[in-house]
């Protein structure tokens, strides 16, 4: 579950602040947040995954307060409790996929690195139809492929909250499909939290909720 009151947040010499006076997302909920470019919305996910942290407010993920954490703190908590897919997909270049999809588990002391796990990060790399490639660099993939890498690796630890930034913005409609159908599956499995920011309209309605980034920013939701 997910808690914010009374954030603000600006960027030194930023164009714009970002104020927002209330979101709460229950768990297992899945919400889709649209609205125009630079406006903020990449911004609000890096808060709730504990990236930046807000000027003002509070930001609770579980009752885990990452607004007043340390930095070790939340990178502790975002490698054990939450999925980001990034919009520029974050992959190390001179790894294969295997070992993209497995960096988190040599990040973090918490998560242990047993044969179950990369059992799993096969059949997450095939579900995605990369399964072929785990052995290839990521620098030798297309942009769609890396995307479905991203995603994969996001999935892995099975986390209660999963964070996505246009998740689908490099997939052709077929690979879009499977990639949403994954997420979903493995949200509903793990009984995760899905918050997706998204341009693409014609897959709204497979979530719970749908907010509108202008709206909820100014009066909460």
């Amino acid at each position: 579950m997910i808690e914010l009151h009374g954030l603000s947040f600006a960027y030194p010499g930023g164009e714009y602040q970002l104020d927002i006076a209330r979101l709460t997302i229950a768990a297992g909920e899945t919400v889709a947040i649209t609205g125009p470019s630079g406006i903020g919305k990449t911004t609000l996910l890096h808060l709730l995954a504990g990236i930046l942290v807000p000027q003002a407010g509070t930001i609770l993920a579980n009752g885990h307060p990452l607004s007043g954490a340390t930095d070790a703190a939340r990178r502790r908590f975002r490698l054990r409790h939450i999925g980001m897919i990034f919009q520029e997909f974050e992959l190390i270049d001179y790894l294969n996929v295997r070992d993209n999809l497995l960096l988190p588990y040599r990040l973090s002391a918490v998560l242990k690195l047993e044969q179950q796990v990369r059992q799993q990060a096969e059949q997450l790399a095939h579900a995605a139809g990369i399964g072929t490639h785990l052995e290839r660099n990521v620098a030798q993939l297309s942009q769609g492929e890396r995307q479905r890498v991203a995603v994969c690796r996001a999935l892995l630890p099975r986390p209660g909250l999963i964070l996505a930034d246009e998740p689908s913005g490099n997939l052709d409609p077929a690979n879009t499909d499977r990639i949403l159908d994954l997420i979903f599956q493995q949200a509903a499995q793990s009984g995760a939290s899905f918050v997706c920011i998204t341009h693409e309209r014609h897959f709204l309605n497979r979530f719970d909720r749908v907010l509108d980034f202008a709206d909820f920013a100014r009066s909460g939701a």
